[in-house]
């Protein structure tokens, strides 16, 4: 028998279209009320919070951290029912984070309890599945959605309402849920983890866009930042203009990181005229491998709230 600990914390997996198609939050979770006709697995279901996940926080993410590693000995495998906005973000947070080892799953759903070929309770059936596979430990957190599994660190939403929109660019999704089978055919890298006792700080991302000059950062008091991410074209490319901009910012100590703002690929400096990746990196800036920007975000943040600074930092930031 396994022991399943799932925490909900809101989301469409737990709301209720209304007759006009209002999607709302219910005071009564409808997950709560599935039954589980998987053999061999017992559940005890604990609701953390009842949020919309764009309402989701790091203190939040910490929240769950902390409460699987209180309630890791009890149990064999978490499953972690969340809002898909955010979904990932928590996922990375977890992930960065020192988990005990028993498989880790987040899962959620694209329509709500009570509409037409709603995902939810699907999606959560074979989230249990996989939490309770033997071949789900060591591979940090991971994410099941619409038959699939992916890495916390690379998956990503990409439609709005589709059931499909989790995805994994470049590398695609480490395994499947079968009908009768879970297989795995990509494996994880390994990972720096973290303890974190709280986290804070204040972390934005600025994307570049063409025409794109110094205002958005000259509204930036550097004073009031802990780090700054850059959401760059390309291969890691920006106007001259805001290149510039950045060297003050910089130069008064503050940590910024760069990423893509492409779909896929991996920011890289190659580019040598002014403003290209090649200037950036040499001034200082980290380029961040395979991350997007919200997830970026919480590497530095959860790098300065470890105490991270200098070449250290630098290492982590670019590893």
């Amino acid at each position: 028998m396994k022991n399943i600990l799932v925490l909900h914390t809101g989301g469409t997996i737990s709301m209720q279209a209304d007759p006009t198609g209002k999607v709302t939050t219910n005071l009564v979770n409808p997950m709560n009320q599935v039954s589980i006709p998987i053999e061999g697995i017992q559940v005890t279901a604990m609701d953390m919070f009842n949020l919309p996940s764009p309402y989701m926080t790091p203190s939040h993410m910490l929240q769950l951290y902390h409460k699987i590693r209180e309630e890791a000995k009890h149990y064999d495998g978490v499953v972690i029912t969340h809002g898909t906005d955010t979904l990932e973000e928590t996922a990375y947070f977890l992930d960065t984070m020192k988990l005990p080892d028993l498989p880790v799953i987040l899962t959620g759903a694209m329509r709500s309890s009570n509409e037409l070929g709603s995902d939810g309770v699907y999606n959560y059936l074979n989230a249990l599945r996989v939490a309770s596979h033997d071949k789900a430990r060591g591979r940090g957190a991971l994410v099941v959605m619409n038959d699939e599994i992916h890495a916390a660190k690379y998956v990503t939403k990409t439609h709005t309402t589709n059931v499909g929109t989790f995805q994994t660019p470049t590398h695609g999704p480490l395994g499947l849920v079968m009908k009768h089978e879970i297989l795995y055919f990509n494996s994880v890298e390994p990972r720096v983890r973290f303890d974190l006792d709280r986290i804070t700080g204040l972390v934005p991302i600025i994307p570049a866009y063409a025409g794109m000059k110094t205002e958005l950062l000259d509204m930036l008091d550097a004073k009031k930042l802990d780090g700054l991410i850059i959401e760059a074209f390309g291969a890691g490319n920006l106007p001259q203009e805001v290149a510039s901009k950045l060297l003050s910012f910089l130069e008064a100590g503050l940590p910024i990181a760069l990423v893509s703002r492409c779909f896929n690929g991996i920011a890289e400096p190659v580019y040598a005229y002014a403003g290209g990746g090649v200037q950036l990196h040499q001034n200082g800036i980290f380029f961040v491998k395979e991350l997007n920007a919200p997830k970026a975000r919480l590497k530095l943040l959860i790098a300065l709230n470890a105490g991270l600074k200098g070449q250290e930092l630098k290492e982590y930031i670019e590893g």
